[in-house]
């Protein structure tokens, strides 16, 4: 049950107390927020080419400075970077193209591509911990996966929707990001309804080839480079590999299948934010100047272990992080429970419990876009007053999500530049 409203944040579970949460972040002088970004403050959709961010958002994200920074599986730079739907949406705002971006230091600050890719804000990023050689690899992959997408159509049968405009379908589907090249099966979904069989075909198909290109990978002695991530998923097994949801027909389980850099998972991107925040606060870097997200543990345990030992708790922030992918899902061998935004905000409430900063973790409901495999949240009104009665976890789930926001991006983009606005003014 949620907590009593009289409770700080930090101990309330999917509170749809927002007035508190822009207090919070208006009134705390050293705070960070780390937030996703596809489903918080941008709406999902089937091709994401045709994403949109509204400008005054990322306006209001300066009003945050250094204590703002994006964590995403998506990628700033490239054709379906983040940075391109920005630039789409300050030229047609403010008729200003990139060098004034640039000049406005109006990027988005943060990690991408789960952690391996960073940028500042006025755009300019790189790949730390990343080889030449892993790249050159990884250039590769696009290509490969639509060949293998063509296979599946050829040998399997191609469903008439799709067949009509195989080629546009498969350009939607194979995003040919630098640092994670990407099968995204949003926009073929629709095609395969009523035939869920083949869907869940086609998914296995992705992870067979994915896991191929492990194989070659390993061959070119890059053995220890890369991993498979999938969106969302059923969390991990016992060897630490993430786990596909098939299909089910009332939802399309896995979409993305995302040939990643190892150490590319966002848990470990928050230690490195934690490590750039602490150099602006102090001038120091508690985990070395040259620290990245491939050189972090794995483990949750072991992540909190590393901060523990490295950074000072006299300059903890309170860290916001905020995410829409959470999955629980009752499986025949018991509770699978994933998501690509679970692990990097249960190290954040973990953190909290080591350093008591008040973190908070943050939720947007994303089932409003056009995705099939979002569960809203579910919701009751009592006197006149709301609250969530169930959210995207169990009951014995260990992720407390703290505040909860039903209304999706456009509610949380609202009080996230309220709360820029009164911040401005207050610290």
């Amino acid at each position: 049950m949620p907590a009593s409203v009289s409770s700080p944040l930090s101990q309330q579970t999917l509170s749809l107390d927002h007035h508190s949460f822009a207090n919070t972040l208006a009134k705390t002088e050293n705070l960070l927020i780390i937030q996703d970004l596809d489903g918080v403050c941008m709406g999902l959709v089937n091709d994401p080419l045709t994403r949109r961010i509204a400008p005054d958002y990322v306006k209001a994200s300066q009003g945050f400075g250094d204590h703002f920074y994006v964590l995403t599986n998506g990628e700033h730079i490239g054709r379906r970077g983040v940075n391109r739907i920005v630039e789409r949406a300050f030229k047609q705002a403010f008729d200003l193209d990139p060098p004034g971006l640039q000049t406005a230091n109006s990027y988005l600050p943060g990690l991408a591509a789960g952690g391996v890719q960073w940028q500042n804000r006025d755009g300019q990023g790189s790949h730390p911990g990343v080889s030449e050689a892993e790249l050159a690899f990884l250039k590769a992959v696009p290509q490969q996966m639509e060949a293998c997408l063509r296979d599946f159509f050829e040998s399997h049968g191609c469903p008439p929707k799709i067949a009509a405009q195989l080629d546009a379908y498969i350009a939607a589907s194979i995003l040919d990001n630098i640092a994670s090249p990407t099968v995204n099966l949003n926009s073929l979904y629709p095609g395969f309804e009523g035939d869920n069989e083949a869907f869940v075909a086609l998914q296995a198909e992705m992870r067979s080839h994915l896991e191929s290109l492990l194989h070659k990978a390993t061959e070119q002695g890059l053995q220890d480079s890369f991993f498979i991530h999938y969106a969302p998923n059923l969390g991990r097994d016992a060897d630490g590999k993430e786990r596909v949801w098939f299909g089910s027909g009332q939802d399309s389980g896995t979409t993305d299948f995302q040939f990643m850099l190892r150490g590319a998972i966002k848990e470990a991107g928050v230690l490195a934010l934690l490590n750039r925040y602490y150099f602006k606060r102090t001038g120091t870097y508690p985990l070395g100047e040259d620290f990245s997200a491939r050189q972090a543990p794995h483990a949750l345990e072991a992540l909190v272990e590393l901060a523990k030992g490295a950074f000072d708790p006299a300059q903890m922030p309170l860290i916001v992080g905020v995410g829409d992918t959470v999955t629980s899902q009752q499986q025949a061998d018991g509770v699978k429970r994933g998501g690509s935004d679970r692990n990097f905000l249960q190290l954040i409430q973990s953190l909290n419990a080591v350093f008591n900063t008040g973190n908070l973790t943050v939720y947007v409901d994303s089932s409003g876009g056009e995705l099939k495999n979002r569960q809203p949240l579910q919701l009751v009104e009592e006197n006149g007053v709301k609250r969530v009665v169930k959210g995207p976890g169990d009951a014995d789930d260990p992720l407390r999500l703290n505040v909860a926001f039903p209304g999706g991006h456009e509610q949380y983009a609202q009080v996230f530049m309220a709360a820029a606005q009164a911040r401005s003014q207050a610290v």
